[in-house]
């Protein structure tokens, strides 16, 4: 009986294009997943603004920090607004750390529109400007509850808080 060679040429070329293939889709994924749907092209970030930036990468073009915290401790530049919101702030299902929740609407005219939405047991006023930043900073609705444990607690400078709520105005 003969003895077959190995083709180790061939098992190395093809392990290298492999490698080279994983490296390039994982590349692909998160430059698509690190850019905005529709985002603007004014500045230098491709971001229309500095709430929009925040929005969707949870950078400040300020150079500013800005970290999350869901109790668990920092989550680093991971999370950011769109990750459950959406690029549209309308919400919808999520799943993260092996749960699935529906994130809600962030849009600016439903979370200050009389009639809102609320999930079953919750009763709260209309959001004000100073209430949609506490929740962002402090995660509590406008009567002092709680958010639901998938809402971070963000940090970031007055400044950029500012900038975001201005974006989330935008949102329709």
């Amino acid at each position: 009986m003969s003895e077959r060679k190995m083709p180790w040429g061939l098992i190395v070329g093809g392990g290298v294009l492999v490698g080279l293939l994983l490296v390039a889709c994982l590349g692909l994924a998160w430059w698509g997943l690190s850019r905005p749907w529709g985002a603007g092209t004014t500045t230098p970030t491709g971001y229309r603004s500095n709430g929009e930036q925040i929005y969707f990468t949870a950078t400040s073009q300020r150079g500013t920090p800005i970290t999350s915290d869901m109790g668990m401790g920092m989550m680093g530049g991971m999370m950011t607004c769109a990750s459950c919101h959406g690029p549209d702030g309308s919400g919808g299902r999520v799943r993260m750390m092996m749960r699935v929740f529906e994130a809600p609407d962030i849009r600016y005219e439903t979370l200050t529109a009389e009639e809102m939405e609320h999930e079953e047991g919750e009763d709260h006023p209309p959001y004000t400007d100073e209430d949609i930043k506490r929740a962002i900073t402090e995660g509590v609705e406008p009567n002092g509850e709680p958010l639901d444990w998938p809402m971070p607690r963000w940090t970031m400078s007055d400044e950029d808080l500012d900038d975001l709520l201005e974006f989330l105005k935008t949102l329709d």
